[in-house]
């Protein structure tokens, strides 16, 4: 089980790597090389030099899947809220009806202590 938790958050820790290099990729804009062209090749892709609009339209992208995702967990979790709160609601409800029926076990089912047995005093020892 560890080595699949393991191996998942390697997973997740290698694509977050991966968007993170590409979008520091977009954002940056290529310098030029020797032959003045605007074209530079890095790690077998070649990308130009961003344009205001294409930045903006970046950020415009990134900040809509945000809120459809955002939004996404947001309906999901006023879904489940109803669910939670009636849980909660049912778990006390068990506990108090739990504890008042130890207490009315406790007064109706008093056992009172068997006496103690009583010692009879021998006659020599009473003066």
């Amino acid at each position: 089980m560890m080595g699949h938790q393991n191996h998942q958050q390697d997973h997740q820790n290698k694509v977050f790597y991966e968007l993170s290099a590409l979008v520091l990729n977009i954002i940056r804009s290529p310098p030029t090389d020797h032959h003045h062209s605007p074209r530079r090749r890095w790690d077998g892709l070649s990308f130009q030099s961003m344009t205001p609009a294409g930045f903006a339209s970046l950020l415009l992208g990134i900040s809509l899947s945000l809120m459809l995702c955002g939004s996404v967990t947001f309906f999901l979790g006023f879904m489940l809220m109803p669910w939670v709160l009636g849980l909660v609601v049912f778990l006390y409800f068990v506990g108090i009806v739990s504890s008042i029926s130890m207490i009315g076990r406790a007064i109706l089912c008093h056992n009172p202590a068997p006496p103690s047995p009583t010692k009879e005093i021998p006659s020599w020892k009473v003066l």
